[in-house]
């Protein structure tokens, strides 16, 4: 195999129009690149998976390690300065929807895999690559249907890093340990409606859960931990609809969203507004979205990304659980230790993303230095 080129292969990779969960054949040319690599594709619902892996040595009980991501991008929106899916490349940046989140990552460990898989003696060990089209939007069929059909074929890595984009102002100062959970809920406050003039004849929910809401709106729910921050109810949403402006409404509907740790859970915030709300006329509804996790900062995978970003970058990483959710989470569910580490997040989801050269370059280095510290000394 010839080698890669970071930047060729990020600048590809965004011509690719692959907004959720359009995959738009961007599998077929990765697939290319691989060409002595085992591939098992699994598509469900409209959403296209692609594991490539191939067995290192003659070992029966090998290492597997597995670097994962996604290929699916958010909309571009209006606006832009250069055509978001033109790869456009100036100031020595790469602009692009998917730049950052995450093509220029799936570009650097692509390079990685394939360089490493050009030098000479191989370990005893399987080293794979799972890449899905739905991470940006429900996740049903993505990441979490590929590991489950990849436990049927007895292919599960031990250990799985997600090229995320967690550097935050310089790259190599972050790696994500685990990610908080989601937990959406839903307060549906009943009335009486009826004449404002008229108050004993009508029952406004507003009134009702008025002198409750101080005590909701911004609660938090727990004292946090070394990893995780305190679990906070965040109140999203206050909808009612009257009639006329002389009209209570019937209702009240109250959206919340707790980004919560571990040590919070959609039982303890049932009990946690069930005492609140003893008194009032309600119904509450609760929708897990996503558990929280965290991988232990003393695992095999953690020190050796870890070493490998300080060998390469001369940083010293901080190990956290900051930002919102990514697939780490159902790798982790399997068993899978697993971190997360990429590119500066600065731009992602924003207008004009864009990474820097070099740090797709420097991102590479590292995913190398990574394989050799795991799968060789």
């Amino acid at each position: 195999m010839n080698p890669l080129s970071v930047v060729w292969l990020a600048r590809e990779l965004i011509t690719f129009k692959t907004i959720t969960p359009k995959e738009e054949g961007i599998f077929d040319l990765i697939q290319s690149l691989f060409p002595g690599f085992e591939v098992v594709r699994a598509d469900k619902e409209g959403v296209k998976n692609l594991f490539l892996y191939k067995r290192l040595g003659a070992s029966d009980n090998p290492l597997h390690f597995c670097f994962a991501g996604h290929i699916d991008v958010v909309p571009a929106g209006e606006s832009w300065s250069v055509d978001p899916f033109g790869g456009v490349i100036k100031d020595g940046f790469l602009y692009g929807r998917g730049a950052q989140d995450m093509k220029g990552g799936v570009a650097a460990l692509l390079c990685a895999v394939h360089d490493f898989c050009r030098q000479e003696n191989s370990p005893d060990a399987i080293l794979s690559i799972l890449l899905t089209s739905d991470e940006e939007g429900q996740a049903l069929y993505g990441t979490q249907y590929m590991l489950e059909v990849l436990q049927e074929q007895n292919l599960l890595p031990h250990f799985a890093l997600v090229a995320e984009p967690t550097s935050a102002k310089t790259l190599g100062d972050s790696v994500k340990l685990g990610r908080r959970g989601s937990i959406s809920g839903q307060i549906v406050v009943h009335g009486i409606c009826g004449h404002v003039a008229y108050p004993k004849t009508c029952l406004n929910p507003i009134d009702l859960i008025a002198d409750k809401l101080m005590h909701i709106s911004g609660a938090l729910l727990d004292k946090g931990n070394d990893f995780f921050a305190p679990s906070k109810l965040v109140i999203t949403t206050l909808k009612s609809v009257s009639q006329a402006s002389n009209v209570t409404p019937q209702i009240l509907e109250i959206y919340f969203n707790v980004r919560n740790s571990p040590l919070t859970s959609a039982e303890h915030i049932q009990k946690f507004l069930d005492t609140i709300l003893a008194k009032v006329p309600c119904d509450i509804e609760l929708t897990t979205n996503s558990k929280p996790f965290l991988s232990s900062q003393d695992s095999p995978l953690a020190m050796q990304t870890k070493r490998a970003i300080l060998d390469t970058l001369q940083i010293t990483p901080e190990f956290n659980t900051k930002g919102g959710t990514s697939d780490a989470r159902f790798l982790h569910a399997f068993g899978v230790e697993v971190v997360e580490f990429g590119l500066l997040n600065d731009r992602i989801h924003a207008l004009d993303e864009r990474v820097s050269l070099s740090d797709l370059e420097k991102l590479r280095q590292v995913f190398l230095r990574l394989l050799h510290l795991m799968l060789k000394d």
